[in-house]
This record gives C-alpha cells, structure tokens and sequence, in this order.
C-alpha cells in the first residue's frame, strides 16, 4: 500500500479546462469570498486572466485545489496568510520533486532493464 500525502485528498480533477467564478470557488471551498480575496492578494491564488474585477474572476481547478488545500492547512495548523503561501508553495516544490524522483527511478529501471 502507498502512502498517500494527505494534503492531496481533497483534489479535484477536470480534463475539460472548466473555469469557475467566483461564487462558484466560494461554494465548492465551502469559505466566504473575502478569504478568496484575500488569497489572490497574497498570490496564494490566481484568475485566470489578472486584472479584472473580482466579481468577474474565473479560477481553474488548480486554483480551487490549491484553495482547499489553505482551507485545510489554515483550520488543521491555524496557518496565517504568509504562512499559507509559503507552506502551499513547498508543498509544491515537494510534490514536483516526488515526480521527478518517479521519473529518474522509472529510466533507471529502463537502462538496467527491469
């Protein structure tokens, strides 16, 4: 059995490239639009497309995975805003290195033919 990184539960996936507004992230993060305000300022989050108005934002899923995953460091860890960012961002790195790891692993098996 793997073990699976906890913060990567709360995923959504879309292949289909769906945006959502901002009532929609609001609903799906189960938060006010303040937090998501606040979130965008902070980088934590983007638009889609920067500079519009937030009552015109639209956010991929990326944006709401990343979302979810500040609700839940900010209620389990009572994380602050510049921690969120920080945090979210190692995550990040981890994650790509995770995959970067499977990747190195997967051509060695390759060149010594496992």
């Amino acid at each position: 059995m793997t073990k699976q990184d906890p913060m990567m539960v709360v995923s959504v996936t879309d292949l289909g490239g769906s945006t959502f507004t901002l009532r929609e992230v609001c609903e799906r993060g189960d938060c006010h639009a303040e937090f998501v305000i606040e979130l965008v300022d902070y980088g934590i989050i983007s638009p889609v497309e920067e500079g519009a108005e937030a009552a015109q934002w639209r956010f991929d899923v990326a944006a709401l995975n990343r979302l979810r995953k500040a609700l839940r460091l900010q209620r389990d860890l009572k994380i602050n805003l510049p921690g969120l960012a920080m945090s979210l961002d190692l995550l990040d790195e981890l994650q790509e290195m995770r995959r970067e790891v499977r990747r190195l692993n997967q051509q060695l098996r390759q060149l010594l033919g496992d």
